[in-house]
């Protein structure tokens, strides 16, 4: 309920603010993407996934989120497929793209990943892997390296089939699959050219990225939905720079049933701030916003900070 001392209230006298400006709190920003979890082999759950006690979320709000999370404990199972290779030849290097489709079994998926990743990709993952899980990938075979023959076409087939199964080896092992190495491996390249795009001012070409990554980050971070926050901000900011505030509302309010009740998050109170301008401007409900805002800030003070897009801009540099 809103009190009299908000706009909207009906003890409300003074003038009506469209955008708290003067409210830009800073905090510390990751620069190398979202803060992805290690988790170990006996990881299974979320932890903090629940609404906190002192949440001051409306019926409306924690009905949206019990809905979300009732969704995201159905196990999603990912089908890898390497459907196809293409030599491809620079000025100093010569190397086979392999392009992988990624799809959801058990229904039709509209929403089907493809990427592309060479050799020395895959030999990055597998030594990241060995550091973190050696126990448990000692057992899943990685095609070797040589040194002669690797353009032909029966080489080229033949490790098609082999990473095909790889990926597939890894994806069943549960701490492999939840690991930040197989994610990035998944999302790292096309969401580091995405944020580039977003840094150079390109935010057509940014959202048509996040608009394919993002999917498949959705389905590979279901256990955490957190980590998808960074390129839900990410689009609201190209949208918002585009002069699409419904969309960019839309992205925003995805990006907060994502954080749920995690107040300290460092996009918690940008993000709040970026809805309560946009649901001004579209005649939304931005005094709920502002007294979710507001409490947050009494419960847990901040010094000034960042913007949105000025934490967004920080993301995936490397």
């Amino acid at each position: 309920m809103a009190s009299a001392k908000h706009p909207g209230s009906p003890g409300w006298t003074g003038p009506v603010a469209p955008c708290p400006a003067g409210t830009n709190t800073k905090r510390a920003a990751s620069a190398t993407g979202p803060d992805l979890p290690h988790p170990g082999p006996e990881e299974d759950s979320d932890a903090d996934s629940s609404p906190s006690p002192n949440s001051r979320m409306t019926t409306r709000e924690l009905q949206e989120y019990w809905r979300n999370e009732k969704c995201c404990w159905k196990p999603i199972k990912l089908l890898f497929e390497v459907a196809s290779a293409r030599i491809e030849e620079r000025k100093d290097s010569k190397f086979v793209m392999y392009q992988i489709v990624v799809i959801q079994t058990g229904s039709f998926d509209s929403n089907k990943a493809i990427l592309e990743r060479r050799y020395s990709d895959f030999e990055r993952l597998q030594k990241s892997l060995l550091k973190s899980f050696g126990e448990e990938i000692e057992d899943v075979a990685f095609p070797k390296k040589r040194l002669l023959g690797n353009f032909t076409q029966e080489m080229i087939s033949e490790r098609k089939l082999a990473f095909q199964e790889y990926l597939s080896l890894l994806y069943a092992i549960r701490c492999i699959r939840r690991s930040r190495d197989f994610i990035d491996f998944l999302t790292r390249p096309e969401l580091q050219e995405a944020f580039g795009c977003l840094r150079a001012g390109q935010y057509t070409k940014a959202l048509d990225i996040l608009v394919h990554v993002l999917p498949l980050l959705e389905k590979l971070t279901a256990h955490w939905r957190v980590l998808g926050v960074p390129a839900l901000c990410a689009m609201l900011v190209c949208h918002r720079e585009l002069e699409r505030p419904v969309e960019a509302f839309a992205a925003g309010d995805r990006a907060l049933q994502c954080l749920g009740a995690r107040e300290g998050h460092c996009y918690y109170v940008p993000l709040l701030e970026a809805m309560i301008c946009l649901a001004y401007a579209l005649g939304k409900d931005f005094v709920s916003l502002q007294e979710r805002l507001e409490e947050c800030q009494l419960r847990k003070p901040t010094f000034r900070g960042f913007t949105l897009k000025e934490l967004t801009v920080r993301e995936y540099l490397c």
